[in-house]
């Protein structure tokens, strides 16, 4: 006989609970606590444990329950909200939420199970970063328009040249650490005109799976598969749903580039809009198509083939 765990994460503890035992503990959310919770965990034959996805901090124990042989799945905090509304759960503590996940991992199917290396996470950090740098300084460039006082704006401009210098300094260790991870992968997906060093080591950082799956789960995964909205005789338009945003958002202004490069993906976005389309629509499309070969570029290890419009 085997349990599931489910495990409620916070900076600094992890609450537990095992649902065929009814029974729950916690324990520190760190490297002295983390052998500790994998032993108990075994002493009550636990084999699947899920937990929600938290900032990061969910991040250390996930990969510590993965080699201990634990089947870890992560998902989104909105699944697990969604799902007590359903049970009809109304309260909320550390406990009960721990006690939801434990129901929900005895039903899950789909969720983040994925073993990352090292390289993966070195790589999802330095893109991560500089994300946030280039948001920093897009942030400073508009205050420096609006300050009211002008002795600011001297300091807003050092603060912009400063992380100038900085995101062209962690493109350089990207770029190094992309191939680290897979250079042949780097440099198949830089050879597609439209395609920079940034929106390929952001595919490859936050879309490990590329070229393992199929064409409508890579889809799906990248949150630009459509759905069916249908009932009875209602046919409501189909939209997408879920998904890695950050996927989508390293491929948004890459597909405007290739568009603007490839005629092949020039001619289907006017052909959209054509049709009636709006802008957005016929984006998303081209973005799937994409994807999808990029896809099976990656799969069958083949060159970019561009097509004729």
């Amino acid at each position: 006989m085997f349990s599931c765990a489910g495990i409620d994460v916070s900076k600094d503890s992890l609450e537990v609970w095992i649902n065929s035992q009814g029974i729950g503990a916690s324990f520190p959310n760190s490297a002295s606590g983390f052998p500790v919770l994998i032993d108990w965990l075994k002493g009550f034959e636990v084999t699947r444990v899920l937990l929600e996805a938290t900032g990061g901090y969910e991040r250390g124990p996930m990969k510590v329950l993965q080699r201990g042989g634990f089947d870890v799945l992560r998902i989104n905090p909105r699944r697990a909200k969604d799902f007590a509304k359903a049970m009809g759960y109304r309260a909320k503590t550390d406990a009960i939420d721990a006690r939801l996940l434990a129901e929900f991992a005895t039903i899950i199917k789909d969720a983040d199970s994925r073993i990352t290396s090292a390289e993966q996470d070195n790589l999802r950090a330095l893109v991560q970063q500089r994300e946030n740098f280039v948001q920093q300084q897009s942030d400073d460039r508009r205050r420096i328009k609006t300050a009211s006082v002008d002795s600011i704006k001297p300091l807003l401009q050092s603060h912009i040249d400063y992380l100038d210098q900085a995101i062209k300094s962690i493109e350089q260790l990207i770029c190094q650490s992309a191939k680290d991870l897979d250079s042949e992968k780097i440099a198949r997906l830089r050879s597609v005109k439209g395609l920079g060093l940034v929106t390929a080591a952001s595919i490859m950082a936050y879309l490990p799976e590329l070229g393992e799956v199929g064409r409508h789960e890579i889809a799906a995964l990248a949150g630009i598969a459509p759905y069916n909205d249908d009932s009875g005789n209602h046919e409501g338009p189909r939209h997408i749903s879920g998904g890695r945003f950050a996927v989508r958002r390293a491929m948004y202004m890459a597909s405007w580039a290739v568009i603007l490069r490839q005629p092949e993906f020039k001619a289907r976005y006017d052909a959209l809009r054509l049709r009636g389309k709006c802008a957005k629509v016929a984006l998303i499309a081209c973005m799937r198509v994409l994807l999808i070969r990029l896809n099976a570029m990656i799969r069958d290890q083949t060159e970019w083939r561009e097509q004729a419009a």
